[in-house]
């Protein structure tokens, strides 16, 4: 028996969504866009299986309604579902980064509700950018709303199976909690020293420094601002409460380098590095992630070309690429950013196969 699963925003999630699911055989997806042109262009890629004029006659269609678009937008779509003609037993979920308002609003609803977070995303975005793989290994959180049988959330569970993502269930409050933890905090953090560094105006030369490790452990400022507005606005009990949490860590700290005793300072950085040390390397966790690859190699023309030169030969895609001038305590010259930690162990494989430059993965 066919499941009809309408997409609702067709970005880099639902494109992406829309194409894991066309791996069940017996899936069908309609997508819809408010952009027209954005819903043609990916019914045209083969993203979508059908591009249905009316937004209301595609729900009444549905079994499984997907709202991959902001959480603002999502808002009013839930409102406006209200009076669709849907199917008794169609269940509605979405792709937002927080949960809190989104379960709210489920309350009201007469359809099964149940939240969804795929935490995966891309230096990309835009339908184009879509890809069938991009929730491989990486947490898709389900958060059902009260009353939600557990058949119905086994079945969207089986279904996002050939997404082949991680699929766990939490409450939202416990979601919102965790993600201000490692992921909507450090975001902030990240701004924040970006900030501190502007205001370095009588020293032009630090940033040139600081395009080194500072601009990696920086690198999520980059973010999209409107998002990470609304992910603020939205989850900002839980994000001021780490606010508050990580400023008496910020004091113990102060304390600390003002005590300069040398025993308790390394034990600070000894026990940072144990913990961080422990946390799981495979798979993608809250944040968008690259993998970087380090390579000892010589400052020779055309040399770059010449690794480069070997990953495409083994079809191996490249995020991006950088030379370090600042290297202090990071082995390797050139670095190479791969989307994924096999693309990444099979660059290493390659150059240690074909050259003698040295490999590291900080």
């Amino acid at each position: 028996m066919k499941t009809n699963v309408l997409i609702i925003g067709l970005g880099l999630i639902g494109g992406s969504l829309a194409k894991a699911l066309q791996r069940h055989p017996q899936v069908m997806v309609a997508g819809y866009d408010a952009d027209p042109l954005t819903a043609r262009k990916a019914y045209k890629m083969g993203i979508t299986h059908s591009s249905p004029p009316s937004l209301e006659q595609a729900a009444a269609d549905a079994d499984v309604i997907v709202f991959a678009t902001p959480v603002g937008a999502t808002l009013k779509l839930m409102e406006q579902s209200r009076f669709w003609n849907l199917k008794e037993d169609v269940i509605l979920t979405d792709t937002g980064s927080t949960k809190a308002l989104i379960m709210d609003a489920a309350k009201g609803l007469d359809h099964a509700f149940i939240g969804g977070h795929p935490m995966a995303g891309s230096h990309k975005s835009g339908v184009e950018a879509a890809k069938e793989m991009l929730f491989e290994n990486a947490f898709y959180i389900l958060t059902p709303a009260e009353g939600v049988a557990d058949s119905q959330v086994a079945f969207l569970k089986d279904l996002l199976s050939v997404t082949k993502a991680k699929v766990e269930v939490l409450a939202a409050d416990d979601h919102d909690h965790m993600t201000a933890i490692v992921s909507h905090f450090p975001h902030l953090i990240a701004a924040s020293l970006v900030h501190q560094l502007a205001k370095e105006e009588e020293q032009p030369f630090a940033r040139q420094l600081a395009a080194g490790g500072f601009r990696d452990i920086t690198r999520i400022a980059s973010s999209n601002p409107e998002m990470w507005r609304d992910i603020t606005t939205q989850n900002n009990d839980k994000i001021v409460r780490q606010l508050s949490n990580w400023m008496e860590e910020m004091e113990k700290l102060r304390t600390l380098l003002i005590a300069n005793e040398p025993e308790p300072i390394e034990k600070y950085f000894q026990d940072a590095k144990s913990v961080r040390d422990e946390l799981p390397i495979a798979g993608h966790g809250a944040m968008f992630s690259v993998y970087d690859l380090y390579v000892d190699i010589p400052d020779v023309p055309g040399i770059i070309s010449e690794v480069t030169g070997y990953l495409a030969e083994e079809s191996i895609s490249i995020v991006n690429l950088r030379i370090l001038e600042t290297r202090e305590d990071v082995f390797g010259i050139l670095v190479i950013s791969f989307q994924t930690p096999e693309d990444r162990e099979r660059a290493r494989a390659c150059i240690r196969s074909r050259t003698a430059y040295d490999t590291y993965i900080s």
